[in-house]
């Protein structure tokens, strides 16, 4: 990402988002993400409940996973 970055000032830099590949921006989201502690992020009632109503769907579903070592070697054989 180096060669995207422009200085305006001596403290400002300008990341030119635009110039990344798909991976570099990605990449960056990745990075943002995992900048965000827990307690810096505020959730709405609604997305709150959404969350919650995700992870139940998610924890009820999660008995009926197949593994993905169980998928791939299916694939395996059909290829």
């Amino acid at each position: 990402m180096d060669g995207h970055l422009r200085c305006i000032d001596d403290m400002t830099v300008r990341l030119d988002i635009a110039r990344l590949t798909m991976k570099e921006r990605l990449d960056l989201i990745s990075e943002l993400g995992d900048s965000l502690s827990p307690e810096s992020v505020s959730l709405s009632p609604a997305q709150d409940a959404e969350l919650a109503r995700r992870m139940a769907t998610f924890d009820a579903d999660a008995k009926a996973a197949i593994p993905w070592e169980d998928i791939e070697a299916e694939l395996d054989k059909q290829s």
